[in-house]
């Protein structure tokens, strides 16, 4: 009986190998199930021959045809025919009164092709069907065996009880130890492929949690969960890095599983655990700031719990550093207020204009109607009254927030409409300007009239800045790499200290004793409306370079 149910033992550890191939989506080969099975039952059905005998010097003792059959219903004809002719031949070698009419008797010859046949719908069936099946072949099969003294001898009797209720033991020992082999093979199988689902599902859990990490850490939020008692479960790179900013020397390992308590200060200790607390309660506390000295934190702590049972597994809190969007929704409101305050300026400033042109021709009118010694006096004020009248139609120029209407026109145009002028204001300060053009700039979509106004301004800031014997260039130059059109502006001037030219662009800013403080900040206003970019370059005693950078499109 041992020997017989070895192959019960030897089948499921020989499958252990070939289950975990099929795991992995790889095959032992085209027969290496039936292999397994062919040479788990050749096996047993070797020792079983080795050690047959005879039960009264008449039944013949050899349960080998236990695993040939089992083999036979497992594997199907690629099993069957190698283990068939097996079993054939351990009967011709070790049966002592071998015979042609023996072998089919005891052997159980007549019931292979049942078994092939019902061998392709045995291994989908359940227990119950694969034992049924089994003893379907299995009884006869053995009543054949027990009976075959009295078929080969018809003459011959069992007279002796004794002998026929051991024969009869011995036949239903057999057809239910084949039963049994069925269930421990069954039982052995279905817990290997149990283990197999299960170390599946263990690397799938191992997979999954290794995807969330990398999801949590390329998050841009500090996220920390935690179990029941408080303790870190798992953390992501940002709130690692919000604690490293505090103790650098902090390991993710020297984190998980302590208190999140100890991690936090003081400041923040009080207010992080009452928020884990109520979420470990159940309660979901979302679109809270707290501010920590100058930073402001956005935070989210939600209870973890068993989508089946409710249970609450732990707690997740979740950190924002949100300082940054505070201030820039707190410029974003100042921009607001400025504009609106611009607008009125605006509004004032234009409306000032006409009671000042006003007074303006009532003082031309007094002037001539009074003495001459009195000249000076009208000079003056209708001077002052002039530049109040230009700066507020610079401050107006920089105030308005028009669209530019453009066109395409060539930037030569613009540099040689205007030099002249520009030519008679430096002959006038004994001032030199070189024109450098560039053939190969293109025609841009320019407002001309703003351009020429922006030129004006920075050419005669770049005079002012001169000395006699100063050098003004006006230079254009094509950069196809950058896709853009280059203005430059350069004097010998004085040059500019860094400080000053952090703040050259400010509005009213001027070292100018009559300089309003507006003519770089139109410029800068036209340049952004050209959707271009203007750089300074400048030393103290190098004069100073206006870039101007005006972007193109290649045709």
């Amino acid at each position: 009986m041992l020997m017989a149910g070895s192959f019960a033992f030897l089948f499921p550890l020989s499958l252990d190998k070939y289950v975990r191939a099929l795991r992995r989506k790889r095959k032992l080969g085209s027969t290496g199930f039936e292999v397994i099975i062919i040479i788990s039952s050749a096996l047993s059905i070797l020792m079983c021959s080795v050690f047959s005998t005879t039960l009264f010097q008449l039944i013949p003792l050899n349960l080998g045809i236990l695993p040939l059959f089992i083999g036979m219903l497992y594997g199907g004809y690629k099993s069957g025919l190698p283990l068939a002719g097996l079993y054939l031949l351990c009967d011709f070698y070790f049966n002592e009164k071998w015979s042609f009419s023996g072998i089919v008797i005891h052997t159980g010859l007549l019931f292979y092709p049942l078994l092939v046949w019902m061998s392709p719908n045995f291994r989908k069936g359940t227990l119950t069907d694969k034992i049924n099946k089994l003893w379907m072949c299995l009884l006869p099969a053995m009543l054949l065996i027990c009976a075959s003294p009295i078929i080969e001898n018809p003459g011959m009797t069992l007279t002796d009880a004794g002998q026929l209720l051991m024969t009869l033991f011995y036949m239903m020992v057999s057809v239910f130890s084949g039963g049994a082999l069925i269930y421990v093979i069954e039982f052995a199988l279905e817990k290997l492929l149990l283990k197999e689902q299960i170390k599946g599902i263990s690397e799938k859990y191992l997979r999954e949690e290794e995807k969330l990490q990398q999801v949590m850490d390329v998050a841009p939020l500090c996220m920390v969960s935690v179990d029941n008692n408080g303790c870190v479960t798992s953390i992501n790179e940002m709130m690692m890095n919000l604690f490293k900013n505090r103790r650098p020397e902090l390991t993710k390992h020297d984190i998980l599983g302590q208190p999140l308590e100890m991690f936090v200060e003081l400041s923040e200790k009080e207010y992080i655990s009452n928020r884990v607390a109520q979420a470990l309660k159940g309660v979901k506390m979302n679109n809270e700031l707290i501010r920590i000295g100058s930073q402001i934190h956005y935070t989210s702590t939600s209870p973890l719990t068993n989508s089946f049972t409710g249970e609450i597994l732990g707690a997740v809190l979740v950190i924002q550093d949100i300082t940054e969007l505070e201030q820039l929704r707190s410029e974003l409101g100042n921009v607001e207020r400025l504009s609106l305050v611009g607008q009125m300026a605006a509004s004032i400033t234009h409306e000032i204009r006409n009671p000042m042109a006003v007074v303006r021709g009532f003082l031309q009118l007094m002037k001539e109607k009074s003495p001459d010694s009195l000249d000076h006096y009208y000079r003056i004020v209708m001077e002052e009254l002039d530049r109040a009248n230009g700066i507020i139609n610079d401050f107006l120029s920089l105030a308005q927030n028009r669209i530019t209407e453009k066109e395409q026109c060539h930037l030569h145009q613009i540099i040689n409409d205007l030099s002249p002028l520009l030519w008679a204001d430096a002959n006038l300060r004994g001032q030199t300007i070189e024109l450098v053009m560039d053939e190969r700039v293109p025609k841009l979509n320019l407002n001309a009239k703003e351009i020429k106004q922006m030129l004006l301004n920075l050419a005669r800031n770049g005079m002012e800045a001169m000395n006699e014997k100063g050098k003004l260039t006006i230079q254009t130059r094509l950069k196809e790499n950058q896709g853009a059109v280059e203005l430059i502006v350069r004097d010998t001037g004085i040059g500019m200290s860094p400080s000053f030219r952090e703040r050259l662009f400010e509005p009213f800013f001027t070292t100018k004793a009559k300089g309003t403080g507006l003519g770089l900040a139109l410029c800068l206003s036209i340049v952004e409306r050209h959707g271009g970019k203007i750089e300074v370059e400048s030393e103290e005693g190098q004069g100073t370079t206006f870039i101007i950078r005006f972007p193109f499109a290649e045709s």
